[in-house]
């Protein structure tokens, strides 16, 4: 396939960016999108040009640092994948493709398609972990837990940090995120101790960061590559509210 690509390019965070255009030719449609990014930058080193930087690690859909928005979806035109997970074959011959950074007040940008996500950091380090002394492991079913309860905790721990919710949605609210995290251990008896400050704290730092509030549009379950559900938001919400009233 033969393609243009329209890509931001900026120096830092302070600079001014632009879109810069480049053709690419003979691109195989089984080759993953970073791949493609690859063979561009490649291109560049040839011509002794600046190449494009992005994010990437694992490229197994698991890390989450290959966050990039394209053609205005966070992770791309399909679903439940992460950028790393796109294949050319969802293009055509002949197609432009736009690519930015994560769009969000509490993602700086470093340098052109690369942002700081250290924000999700620091909300997990305000709470998202287990710190009392629950003894040693427990034998197998020695801790009873529903199969329901133990299904929604494993899903909300399936988030991954990408950022893809707070690109997608108009106030760049983190609360997906968040609640996922919540939610994992809000279902779980290790989780209970800490329960209520843990959702406090977590949430002020969410707010001190500058992450705005949720639309209630959906946009951040729409492009989550692991699909996490808004009703971890709402039990985000309840856990809250009990834990400002207890």
């Amino acid at each position: 396939m033969d393609l243009t690509l329209k890509i931001w390019r900026q120096e830092n965070a302070q600079a001014k960016g632009n879109f810069a255009t480049y053709k690419i030719t003979n691109i195989s449609p089984e080759s993953s999108f970073l791949e493609m990014l690859d063979i561009l930058n490649q291109q560049l080193v040839d011509k002794f040009e600046m190449p494009v930087c992005f994010d990437h690690d694992c490229r197994e859909g698991i890390c989450g640092a290959c966050g990039l928005y394209i053609n205005g979806h966070p992770h791309g035109p399909d679903s439940a994948i992460t950028t790393c997970q796109l294949h050319m074959r969802k293009f055509k011959d002949g197609d432009t493709i736009t690519i930015e950074p994560w769009r969000a007040k509490p993602f700086p940008i470093i340098k052109d398609l690369v942002v700081d996500r250290s924000a999700f950091d620091e909300i997990i380090a305000a709470g998202g972990y287990v710190s009392v002394n629950t003894g040693g492991v427990p034998d197998a079913n020695s801790i009873p837990i529903s199969k329901h309860n133990a299904e929604i905790s494993m899903d909300a721990a399936s988030c991954i940090g990408c950022g893809a919710c707070v690109a997608a949605c108009k106030n760049a609210s983190a609360m997906l995120f968040v609640s996922a995290k919540v939610s994992q251990f809000a279902m779980l008896p290790q989780g209970k101790v800490e329960a209520r400050e843990r959702v406090k704290r977590m949430i002020a730092k969410m707010d001190e960061l500058g992450f705005g509030n949720c639309t209630n549009t959906g946009a951040c379950e729409a492009e989550c590559p692991k699909e996490i559900s808004l009703s971890h938001i709402a039990r985000m919400n309840r856990e809250f509210y009990a834990a400002k009233i207890l």
